[in-house]
């Protein structure tokens, strides 16, 4: 039951986080790059939390997955951003 409650959260995080980013105009893509790194790091420190308190193997898996994608996700928002930033710089 308690798997269960974690899949119809995660399918509701889904769709939400979904809607909210297909709503943001594409202008404002750019400046909230910097603000969902902020995000991803306390995703990435979520992740070490639960997977420092898994119990199953199978758990720790998932965590490490979890951490290793989360990890993905902040170093390529900041390479994204910096991209971004040296567009406007004068030359």
């Amino acid at each position: 039951m308690n798997a269960l409650w974690l899949i119809v959260v995660f399918a509701i995080s889904t769709w939400l986080g979904y809607k909210v980013i297909s709503e943001v105009p594409s202008l404002l893509h750019t400046p909230l790059m910097s603000g969902t790194n902020a995000i991803s790091g306390v995703t990435i420190l979520g992740s070490l939390a639960a997977t420092a308190l898994a119990v199953y193997l199978g758990s720790k898996i998932l965590g490490f997955v979890a951490i290793v994608l989360a990890c993905i996700n902040l170093v390529g928002g900041f390479v994204v951003t910096d991209r971004m930033l040296r567009m406007f710089k004068a030359k």
